[in-house]
């Protein structure tokens, strides 16, 4: 009993890091309707920001800020220079254009570290172990559960107490209102990019210390994403945490129940819950 509480305990932690991939994913969907391939590519460069600032600062703190900053940041160019032309053409075009990004970006990875996986090692003050009772809990486990919490509150109260996540709701019932109310929407979609791509850079940023990093994670990325993302529903919020933590949960029982399955296990959910409710668990028509 005592292995399977443990790893439930540390599904929470990698379903947590799930909820941060998956909620900048349908923050984007939920206002510019837009399909976003290289989202798995932007969760890797965060991955290798962190290794790289914290390789050459001695700071995980600052390594985990440099790999929200500089994703964001390549989020932003990326939307206003090349994504944002392809707002108004077909979801097949943006997957397309999509996906030769993330070639593009997971290249460019390979070109500045090398094709081989590298480990990022655990940050010292977080390396431990507490007893939770009779039950040891990895401390770095606790600290991605407390940021990633911080965060969720703090989206929550963007997009539900402030002035910008009124736009943002705004946008996802018509954009075309917020033009009519003098609103710049184009500053809206390049913030709200910028938002959910950083969050994805974060993400990998927590996950780096877990699994290492190399340069096939963004593939592996992007597919949890839509499972989270389709789980809990399309255009909700709450989808996102509850999908995340089901799937991180699910994917972490049967690692110690049957290993060869555990990646079979998070598809097999996915198709039991949309079969008893199509839109997902939060899903809006």
């Amino acid at each position: 009993m005592n292995i399977y509480l443990f790893q439930a305990l540390n599904g929470l932690g990698v379903g947590m890091v799930y909820f941060l991939l998956s909620v900048g994913l349908s923050i984007i969907f939920g206002l510019l309707g837009f399909v976003n391939f290289a989202h798995g590519a932007l969760f890797l460069i965060g991955a290798y920001t962190a290794m790289f600032v914290t390789a050459q600062t001695g700071s995980f703190l600052l390594g985990l800020a440099a790999s929200f900053a500089a994703v964001a940041v390549i989020g932003v160019v990326a939307e206003r220079w090349l994504l944002r032309r392809t707002y108004r053409m077909p979801h097949e075009s943006q997957i397309l254009i999509t996906v030769g990004l993330t070639f593009i970006l997971t290249e460019g990875v390979v070109m500045i570290f090398g094709p081989e996986s590298q480990q990022v090692p655990m940050p010292d003050m977080l390396a431990g172990v507490f007893m939770f009772g009779a039950y040891p809990v990895p401390v770095y486990r606790v600290f991605i559960f407390a940021v990633c919490a911080v965060v969720g509150l703090g989206l929550w109260f963007l997009f539900e107490r402030t002035l910008f996540g009124a736009r943002v709701r705004a946008g996802n019932e018509s954009s075309e209102m917020l033009n009519l109310l003098g609103i710049k929407v184009s500053r809206v979609y390049a913030l709200t990019f910028a938002l959910g791509t950083g969050l994805a850079g974060l993400a990998g940023g927590l996950a780096a210390p877990l699994r290492g990093a190399d340069p096939s994670m963004g593939a592996e990325a992007i597919v949890i994403a839509f499972v989270v993302v389709v789980l809990g529903g399309i255009g909700s919020f709450s989808g996102p945490l509850v999908g995340g933590l089901i799937i991180g949960v699910t994917q972490s029982m049967m690692s110690a129940i049957w290993p060869e399955g555990a990646r079979l296990a998070i598809f097999i959910v996915m198709a039991g819950i949309l079969l008893v409710m199509p839109k997902g668990l939060f899903g809006r028509a």
